[in-house]
C-alpha cells in the first residue's frame, strides 16, 4: 500500500500555561470578532414545514385539522461574544485526559490554545518532531498568503518552435488545465480548458506538425524524498512538472484517479491529439528565445486554488503553489527551493520554525517533521491582528461533517463537533493529523493542533475526532 491512505507512546498531560516563545510572545493582542465567516456562532431558526394533520375519531369521514402557521427561517451570523471566559487549564486537562489516553492514538502530540490571546491551555509534546502528513499544507497556505497576491494566476503558453510547423507548450506551474469540454468543469473549477489553447493556435493560422513541451521552469527531481513510487498509480501524486492536464489524473472527475508518471509529456500529447498531430511527433524541447506566442491561458486565482488545496487536501496543487512561493522569493522552483521558501516566509513573519524539516510542501513525504507547536502558532496567528494576511486561511479549512476531507467524519456519536470544528486533516499510512479551531460550548474559540504517529488512520482518525469533539463540548470553566 502507498504512503497516502486518503487523498489524504504518550507523554504526560502537562496542562502547562504560557505564551508562545520567541517573537510571538509579545504579539498576542486579539480582536474578539474573528474576521471573514470563520469563527462565529451561527444562529439558525429552522423552518417548520406546514403539514395537514388527519385525525380519525371514529367511523365516517376523517376530520382535517387546520395546518399550523408557517415559520420562516431566519438565519444569521453573530460574532463570538466578547465576555466569554477562556477554559480553565485544569478543567480542560481533566476533560481531555481520557480521550488523549486512547491507545488508538499511538504517539500523540498536541497543543490547544485560546484563539483570542494565543495562550497555551493544554499541551503534550509541543516541540516534538512528528510526521505531519497533510497538515503540512497549513504552512504552504500561510507562506502563499504572506508572499503572493490572492488574485495572482499562473500562465501557460504555446509558442512557435524553431522549425516551421513546430510548437512548444511552455509550462510555468499550472497543473489544473482540463481536457473536458468547455461546458464542463474539470476537477479544478475555474481552470482553463485545453480547447481554449487549441482555438487560439488555430486562430493564429499555424499549421502544426509537431509538439514539444518545455519543463525547464522547474528544476531538480520531480519526485520528493519520502514519496513512494506506488503513490502515483494509487492516485495520490504525480511527478511534479510545470504543466499538467487535470492534475495528471486519468479520469479528470475523480480525485484519487491513477496519475500519469509523465504528466507534462502527456499534456503535450493531449494537445497534439486535439490538433490532429500524431503521437510520434510529440516530445520534449525548449522554447526559442523571443518566440511568437500562439496561445495563452491562465489558472484560477490563488484564492480559489488555495481553497481547493486545503478543502480536498490536493497534493499536486500544494506542490505547484509551493513553487510559486519559491519563484516569487527568488529561489529555485524545486523541492528544496519550495520548502526553503515556505519555512523562510514563516520565519520572516516571526514564527519559530526551528526543528521543522520539510521535503515537500504537500505533506506526502514520510520524512517530513513538524511540531504541533508550529502548526498551532500558524493557526493562532491567522486569528490574531498581527498577520491579517493569514485570515483567509480560516475559511479554507474543511467543516466537520460537511465539507472536503472532513465531510464524512463526525457522523456518529450524535455528530458532536459537526459544524463546529474546522480543521486541516492529515493522513498517511501510520500518521494522522488534525489542526484547526473550534467554538466550544461556552462560545470561546480554541485553536488546536493534534498529531498521531505509529497507528493506522482507521483507528487514529476517529480518536482524533473525539479529542476535537471534547474541545467542543467542554466549556471547562
Amino acid at each position: 500500500m502507498g504512503a497516502q491512505v486518503v487523498g489524504e507512546g504518550w507523554a504526560n498531560v502537562s496542562g502547562e500555561s504560557g505564551k508562545k516563545s520567541g517573537n510571538l510572545a509579545a504579539r498576542r493582542h486579539r480582536s474578539t470578532v474573528i474576521g471573514l465567516s470563520a469563527a462565529v456562532v451561527i444562529v439558525l431558526v429552522c423552518a417548520v414545514v406546514a403539514a395537514v394533520i388527519v385525525v380519525r375519531s371514529g367511523p365516517g369521514d376523517p376530520i382535517v385539522a387546520a395546518p399550523p402557521a408557517a415559520v420562516t427561517a431566519d438565519p444569521g451570523v453573530q460574532p463570538v461574544p466578547e465576555d466569554t471566559a477562556p477554559p480553565s487549564r485544569e478543567a480542560l486537562a481533566a476533560a481531555l485526559a481520557p480521550v488523549v489516553a486512547n491507545p488508538a492514538l499511538g504517539t500523540l502530540t498536541g497543543v490547544v490554545s485560546d484563539a483570542e490571546t494565543g495562550e497555551i491551555l493544554w499541551s503534550q509534546g509541543e516541540s516534538q518532531p512528528m510526521i505531519p502528513a497533510s497538515t503540512t499544507k497549513l504552512l504552504t497556505a500561510a507562506a502563499a498568503l504572506l508572499t503572493l497576491e490572492l488574485d495572482s494566476r499562473v500562465e501557460t503558453t504555446v509558442v512557435a518552435g524553431a522549425e516551421p510547423g513546430s510548437i512548444v507548450l511552455v509550462g510555468t506551474g499550472d497543473p489544473t488545465i482540463t481536457s473536458l469540454p468547455p461546458d464542463r468543469d474539470g476537477y479544478y473549477p475555474g481552470a482553463a480548458h485545453l480547447t481554449d489553447v487549441v482555438e487560439q493556435i488555430r486562430a493564429s493560422g499555424t499549421e502544426v506538425t509537431s509538439v514539444a513541451v518545455d519543463t525547464s521552469r522547474y528544476t531538480g527531481s520531480p519526485m520528493a524524498q519520502g514519496w513512494l513510487p506506488e503513490d502515483v498509480g494509487a492516485g495520490f501524486i504525480t511527478p511534479t512538472e510545470p504543466v499538467m492536464i487535470d492534475g495528471g489524473r486519468a479520469d479528470p472527475a475523480v480525485d484519487a484517479s491513477p496519475r500519469s508518471p509523465a504528466p507534462a509529456l502527456d499534456a503535450a500529447k493531449a494537445l497534439a491529439s486535439a490538433l490532429g498531430v500524431p503521437p510520434e511527433s510529440v516530445g520534449t524541447g525548449t522554447a526559442p528565445d523571443g518566440a511568437q506566442v500562439l496561445a495563452t491561458v491562465q489558472s484560477a486565482p490563488l484564492r480559489d486554488r488555495l481553497l481547493q488545496m486545503m478543502e480536498h487536501s490536493d497534493n499536486v496543487l500544494a506542490e505547484s503553489i509551493g513553487r510559486e512561493v519559491a519563484m516569487h522569493t527568488g529561489r529555485p522552483a524545486s523541492f528544496d527551493g519550495a520548502t526553503d521558501a515556505v519555512l523562510g516566509a514563516l520565519a520572516d513573519a516571526g514564527l519559530d520554525t526551528g526543528g521543522a524539516v520539510l521535503h515537500d510542501t504537500s505533506g506526502l513525504s514520510v520524512d517530513n517533521r513538524l511540531s504541533a507547536g508550529l502548526l498551532d502558532a500558524v493557526l493562532t496567528e491567522a486569528v490574531g491582528d498581527d498577520l491579517p494576511a493569514l485570515r483567509p486561511m480560516l475559511d479554507y479549512l474543511p467543516v466537520a461533517g460537511a465539507t472536503g476531507s472532513l465531510s464524512e467524519r463526525y457522523a456518529t456519536d450524535g455528530r458532536v463537533g459537526a459544524g463546529w470544528v474546522r480543521a486541516k486533516t492529515g493522513t498517511l499510512s501510520e500518521a494522522s493529523g488534525l489542526a484547526g479551531y473550534v467554538v466550544d460550548s461556552s462560545t470561546r474559540v480554541l485553536a488546536f493542533a493534534l498529531m498521531s504517529n505509529g497507528t493506522s488512520p482507521d483507528v487514529s482518525r476517529p480518536a482524533l475526532d473525539a479529542v476535537a469533539a471534547t474541545l467542543r463540548t467542554c466549556g471547562c470553566e
